[in-house]
């Protein structure tokens, strides 16, 4: 027979509800950052295309992933509230 106490030992998660959340809102920017980077393709294989090295694609992608990733860090080391460990 189960108790309240086993039950809560199961769900003992590493991180707390909102940390699992930001987690995803993070990963939501990462991969708006690398949608950023898509494009820039030539219309012939013979000519070349500058539109590779356009400001979205160089400068403001990469910037994006990096905060995505800094976002990460920051919600995996974020201390969960009392209530989520409860």
């Amino acid at each position: 027979m189960s108790t309240k106490n086993d039950n809560k030992e199961k769900l003992n998660f590493a991180l707390g509800r909102e940390n699992y959340k930001l987690l995803a809102i993070g990963f939501a920017i990462i991969v708006i950052g690398f949608l950023l980077m898509l494009g820039g393709k030539s219309p012939s294989p013979d000519k070349f295309s500058d539109n590779i090295f356009s400001f979205r694609r160089i400068t403001l992608a990469p910037i994006v992933v990096l905060a995505g990733f800094i976002f990460e860090i920051w919600a995996i080391m974020k201390k969960p509230k009392e209530s989520d460990k409860e």
